[in-house]
Parts: C-alpha cells; structure tokens; sequence
C-alpha cells in the first residue's frame, strides 16, 4: 500500500481546469519527485494534496485513507509537513519560536524532532536562534521552513521548490540535509528544477505536462532519457 496515493484527480480554479486525471503514488521511506515545466500543475497538484485546492474529481489517499475532504489542518495532522513554495515562515517570530510554534508529536515518535535537533541539522540556524526570521537571508529561511515542517514530525515531507532562488553553496547544503533525512527513512516528496540533484536523490520521477503525469520512472530511466528531458523538463 502505497503511503500517499493520488487518483484521477482533477483541479480547477474556476472555469480554468488545471489538472485532468492525475494519479500517482509516494511508498513509504521513498524519496518521489514532481518534475515538469513551469504551469504544468506541479503547485496546483501539492495544493490539492494539502486542501488548500479542493479537487472536483478523484480521491487522495494517505495511509490508505482517504484525505480530500479534510481541512489543510487535518491533513497537516493526519502527518503530512509541507515546506511551501516562498517558505512562508513567520517573519515576526525568532527562529526558534517559528520552530516551536508548529511542534507536535500526535504519533509518539521515540526520537521526536526538537528545536535542539533541527538546529543540529541545520548550523547556521543555530547561531541565528534569536534573530527574527523576517532577519534571515533566503537559505536560512529555507532551513528554517524545512526545519519548522519537520517539527510536527510528519510521516511525508513535501517541498515545493526546494531549492529555489538560493546560492549554489546552500542548495548543496538542502541537498545534504535532504540526504540525511532519506537515510532515516522520512518518506519525501519534492518539485524542484535541480534534475542533477534530483537524479542523485530520488528513488522515483513523476513528470506532469499540462495537468498529466506523462511519465513515471526511476533515476536511472530519467537519466537515460535525453529526450525526454529535453521534451518535457527543458534540459
């Protein structure tokens, strides 16, 4: 059973139909990704996910159960963390009140993710712990977002644009961190245009073009698929 499952799903804002039959699915401990050029639905297909879209057609299941008609609050504490597009911390708020604001352990983790922890995973956060995240460059906010979705210790990750916008020097550090975390087993979703990193990543490739999935396969099939990565990713 796979841990997060979409099916059939279709999306739109009004008469504008953004999505049209997507399905695909997260297994648990998996790293996934959502590949594809920019207004294909990749946002739109995370939005739908977390409620904050409600889908008109299709089912979304998580742990087998089903989720689209949750508020985006159940579904946060149905044990999905998402890491927004633009990061969205809180920017009158430390970075230690950011961390803890959110802070839950609703599945009794035996090694729950703490404030002391997320700083240890990410050391430039911990000599800003008292700055205001408004204060922050763009990086730390960013591993501060991540930091801050992995305090309600989800069983699913999910990044929106992981790495976008940041120095190379910090992408190499979310990479990293992104790493360590699929060592331990968190199950991740992730969009980001980083195909290298991704390839190195990623046990799973979703391509959406135009509200779809048009392909599914792992890194080594993407990797050796020239044309398709120039067809649908721009490469």
């Amino acid at each position: 059973m796979a841990l997060l499952s979409l099916e059939g799903i279709e999306t739109a804002y009004g008469d504008s139909q953004v999505l049209f039959g997507l399905s695909l699915d997260v297994a648990a401990g998996q790293v996934a990704t959502l590949l594809g050029r920019n207004g294909m639905g990749k946002t739109t297909s995370i939005r739908s996910i977390m409620g904050l879209s409600r889908i008109r057609a299709g089912a979304i299941r998580f742990e087998g159960k089903p989720i689209h008609g949750l508020a985006p609050y159940e579904i946060a504490q149905a044990g999905i963390g998402l890491v927004p597009e633009g990061r969205q911390i809180f920017p009158n708020l430390s970075v230690r009140e950011n961390l803890v604001a959110t802070a839950a352990n609703r599945r009794n983790a035996a090694t729950p993710w703490t404030a002391s922890r997320v700083l240890e995973l990410f050391p430039p956060l911990a000599a800003r712990r008292t700055s205001l995240g408004g204060l922050l460059s763009g990086g730390e906010q960013q591993m501060l977002a991540i930091g801050r979705a992995l305090m309600t210790n989800p069983r699913l990750l999910i990044l929106d644009e992981a790495t976008e916008g940041l120095a190379p020097l910090v992408r190499s550090e979310i990479w990293d961190c992104l790493a360590l975390l699929k060592a331990e087993g968190q199950s991740i979703l992730v969009i980001d245009k980083n195909i290298d990193a991704l390839l190195r990543l990623a046990d799973r490739h979703h391509v959406i073009e135009k509200g779809r999935i048009v392909w599914t396969g792992d890194s080594a099939a993407l990797a050796a698929d020239e044309a398709l990565q120039h067809r649908y990713l721009g490469v």
